[in-house]
């Protein structure tokens, strides 16, 4: 089973992308658009499920810390519908809350400029976001 992540921001989308077993969440590139005009996205999106034969997509739901759904979970929902719709393929949510903090905070750590932060934390907070999913339903396995 081969799985994307998907980090749906205003203006960005990190993807990353798992290994054929769906053991392990690896970063893989972040998309831009404009306006929550998806068209561009979408035409990306086809071309990487095609190409690596992606059964599913694991979409980060950034609920409040509450629980609750606001506006960005709101669209990030509207967004899985446009993409189970155009692509007939599941999307699976998955709670995100903190993951961009804590690739923040591990850039951080290692001592990366704010300007590198800035190209690579959207793929690495989908691939926190698709990491977190693969390690929940392997322990359910086991």
């Amino acid at each position: 089973m081969k799985y994307l992540g998907f980090d749906l921001g205003t203006k960005t989308l990190g993807i990353s992308i798992s290994d054929s077993k769906g053991i392990i969440a690896l970063p893989l590139t972040t998309l831009r658009y404009n306006n929550e005009n998806y068209e561009m996205l979408l035409v990306e999106i086809k071309k990487i499920i095609t190409e690596n034969n992606i059964d599913k997509i694991v979409l980060g739901l950034p609920k409040n810390m509450n629980n609750t759904l606001g506006e960005r979970a709101l669209k990030t929902l509207d967004f899985k519908n446009i993409l189970e719709n155009k692509f007939s393929i599941e999307v699976i949510m998955q709670d995100e809350r903190l993951s961009t903090m804590e690739v923040h905070k591990f850039l951080i750590d290692k001592d990366v400029t704010r300007n590198k932060r800035k190209k690579v934390v959207d793929k690495m907070a989908s691939q926190v976001i698709l990491q977190s999913y693969l390690d929940k339903i392997n322990n359910e396995r086991n």
